[in-house]
This record gives C-alpha cells, sequence and structure tokens, in this order.
C-alpha cells in the first residue's frame, strides 16, 4: 500500500492453517485439489470449524456475486475477474469490497501477487467513507523482495498496515500462494501468515491509538473505528489473486 495513503489445498498442503477444522470428506476434496485450483465450492461450502460453526464461502470460483466495486456499489465489478477458479485483479475498478457488512468474523484466503505487487485486505469499512482505507485497518498483501513497502516492516507482508510490523521472514516470494488468516473480535484482532501469527493488536487501546497518532492516519479520526462493516480487497494496480475465501462469523 503505496497510496497516499495491504484455502483450502495451499492451507493443507503447507499443513497450517485447516488441519484441525477439516471434516473427512472435506479433508479428502481439499487435499486432491492440484496446486493451484481451489477445492470445490461444496466441499468447501462444507467445512465446520472444531467450535461447530460454520465457514461461509465468499468466493465460489466462478462468478463475483457477493462483490461490488467499493466506489459503485450495485454496478456491474470492473477489473476483477474469476480464472480458473481464483478471483484475480486483471484491470482498473478499484477496491473490491463485500455486499455485506461484518462486525466479529474469522477471514481465511490464499493470496499471491507478481513480482513487485501491492495490495491488502481491508476490514470493517464504513460504506459511507470516501475510499477504503482511511475507515477500514489493512492487513498488508506485498512482494517483500521487490516492492520499496518490503523494506519497511510496518509496511511489509501481513503488518497491520504502517502500525504493527510482523517478524521478518514469514510471508512466501512473489509468484507464490501465502495462506492468511484475520481474526476480528470485538476490538481484538490477529493476523496470521502461512500459519505463525505475525500481528496482535487490540483497536482503539492506548497503544492503537499512539501509534495511530504516528502514522499517515494521525488526521483520519474515522479510522478503526467502526465496529461493523465491509471486507476488501485492495486495487493498487499490480495483478494480484485470491483463492478460497471462507469466512465465519463471530457472535
Amino acid at each position: 500500500m503505496v497510496r497516499t495513503r495491504s484455502g483450502f489445498a495451499g492451507l493443507i498442503a503447507a499443513g497450517t492453517l485447516l488441519g484441525p477444522l477439516l471434516i473427512g470428506g472435506c479433508r479428502r476434496a481439499a487435499a486432491d485439489a492440484s496446486p493451484g485450483q481451489s477445492a470445490s465450492p461444496a466441499a468447501a461450502a462444507a467445512v465446520t470449524s472444531s467450535a461447530g460453526g460454520p465457514w461461509n464461502v465468499l468466493f465460489d470460483g466462478t462468478s463475483l456475486a457477493g462483490w461490488h466495486n467499493f466506489a459503485t456499489p450495485g454496478a456491474p465489478v470492473q477489473g476483477w475477474s474469476a480464472i480458473n477458479g481464483v478471483l484475480t485483479r486483471t484491470g482498473e475498478g478499484g477496491d473490491l469490497a463485500t455486499d455485506r457488512a461484518y462486525a466479529n468474523f474469522e477471514l481465511e484466503l490464499e493470496w499471491k501477487v507478481e513480482a513487485r505487487g501491492n495490495s491488502g485486505v481491508i476490514y470493517r469499512i464504513d460504506p459511507t467513507a470516501e475510499v477504503t482505507y482511511i475507515s477500514g485497518p489493512e492487513m498488508q498483501v506485498l512482494d517483500n523482495d521487490r516492492h520499496p513497502d518490503g523494506r519497511n516492516p510496518l509496511t511489509s507482508a501481513g503488518a497491520n498496515y504502517a502500525l504493527h510490523a510482523p517478524p521478518a521472514g514469514v510471508a512466501k516470494a512473489a509468484t507464490l500462494w501465502n495462506a492468511a488468516r484475520l481474526v476480528v473480535n470485538g476490538p481484538h484482532v490477529e493476523h496470521w501468515l502461512n500459519g505463525v501469527k505475525v500481528v496482535e493488536y487490540e483497536l482503539g487501546s492506548a497503544d492503537w491509538e499512539a501509534r495511530r497518532r504516528l502514522s499517515k492516519f494521525a488526521n483520519s479520526e474515522r479510522y478503526g473505528r467502526a465496529t461493523r462493516g465491509l471486507i476488501a480487497l485492495q486495487d493498487h494496480g499490480d495483478r494480484v489473486e485470491y483463492r478460497n475465501i471462507r469466512l465465519k462469523e463471530l457472535p
């Protein structure tokens, strides 16, 4: 994110996030998916968490139903396409946002960027905001090796953009799939990347406010304030791919 302003088959292969969450039939469906190919939407929809809560598939691999360009709700999606089961930024269109707003949730997905690529997962976005990133915090998606943002831990892959830095060496190189998990529960937020919890923070805490005031969001009083909002995949002008996007709402 450099503006004047961040699955099942891959996760199973990595042996990270989803192992204990999958029931037997779904485990086989995910494991049998070939590299670069998502498990079937039917199998994905059947997955349940160990706590018994349902996981909802946000991208079925074939359509952009349930999504809109943030700036143009109700209009046909521009700049994003479903290609071989992967949600891909293919041209200008702006950030892609969910039609629904969410309060507390666990979000899991896989992402892959091109060389020097930049994107992000932004959450609890006020739909009345002018742009996504002045309202919702962001989990950074980045090619750390080639993009300038990768030189600063606060803006590297997995970071809570500009506020909290992840440890080095967790993100994979460009063109490789990374498994991400975002937990948002009241003020508590966790960023997970490739099976590692890389960032943890409390929205609105004294520490959060101190960091915000030292960041580019010092004058953005709405930043991180919403308790419910949209989730968006950032269009930063680069090709980025997402797959196996699923969400579980929390009480």
